[in-house]
């Protein structure tokens, strides 16, 4: 079913209700972190559902809960390189690995920053043809290809200390693809740092905290919109609810994320991306998806 606007905004959770936002939540918070595009699976369910478009705006503002999810678990780490990279600014000491990681990350997020404005009425507009099912489908199976690719020809030895300045650019330009519907923001970086021969934890690492500004940004930049729009006080309630099912969600999907990539491989998320791909393609087609 199609979405709904206000003000221009594609807001159609503001006529789901506390309950389907709430399980829209769980898959919201459970994709956004996993290689698998959220997108896609808010593309989905709602249309398998008979439920509306819950919108681009509902999307971006989870965007918060994957925020909370990647602060809380990557905590120690977070912490150490904010007290490392500020002691070593104090004492001008530019040659710091975690002052320069921190600046490397702040580097890597210009490409998508200039992306997304430039696109930003495009991306959240209502009925945005970068929204429609076989664009979705498509990036699907081209992410899915690409991460076949890394998982068949890169040896994954390398660890997150090793990384250059070079390194952070690759995997932050490869970041812009995320605006493509379907794609996804950590299934396009986590490939990048595998196609660097990252250890697959510690590619899926680096994804997230690299990704920080950015979904920070993302999630208050939406946040803004919705208030410049007048969201009233129902559509800030259960954006709200969304935003506390979603974040404990996420941090579920981040400790499932990182167990099957120590154990296992990324085969999983390509078998299964791939087969979104196709359902999305085969149900726009024959007119059971819309």
């Amino acid at each position: 079913m199609a979405s709904a606007c206000t003000a221009g905004l594609d807001t159609g959770f503001i006529e789901l209700g506390y309950a389907k936002v709430a399980a829209l939540g769980v898959v919201q918070g459970i994709t956004e972190l996993l290689p698998i595009s959220s997108t896609a699976h808010m593309r989905i369910v709602p249309a398998l559902l008979g439920w509306k478009d819950p919108g681009s705006a509902f999307s971006a503002a989870m965007q918060l809960a994957a925020l909370a999810a990647v602060v809380s678990y990557f905590w120690g780490d977070i912490r150490s390189l904010a007290i490392g990279s500020t002691r070593a600014l104090l004492r001008r000491d530019f040659r710091d690995w975690s002052f320069r990681f921190v600046v490397w990350i702040a580097l890597a997020t210009i490409p998508i920053v200039i992306a997304g404005i430039a696109l930003s009425h495009t991306l959240n507009a209502c009925g945005s043809p970068l929204r429609s099912l076989p664009v979705i489908g498509i990036s699907c199976l081209v992410m899915a290809a690409l991460l076949a690719i890394a998982e068949l020809y890169c040896n994954h030895s390398r660890t997150l200390d090793h990384v250059s300045l070079k390194d952070a650019l690759i995997v932050g330009f490869a970041q812009v693809g995320a605006l493509i519907p379907g794609v996804s923001r950590s299934g396009s970086t986590l490939t990048a740092a595998l196609f660097l021969d990252l250890k697959r934890e510690q590619a899926a690492q680096f994804s997230f905290l690299l990704g920080l500004p950015t979904i920070t940004v993302a999630g208050v930049k939406e946040l803004y919109e919705l208030y410049k729009a007048h969201l009233d006080a129902q559509g800030w309630s259960l954006l709200a609810v969304g935003l506390v099912v979603a974040s404990i969600s996420a941090f579920a999907a981040i400790w499932g994320l990182l167990r099957i990539l120590e154990r296992f491989s990324a085969w999983p998320f390509v078998a299964y991306r791939a087969f979104i791909g196709i359902v999305l393609l085969v149900g726009a087609s024959t007119g059971l998806l819309v």
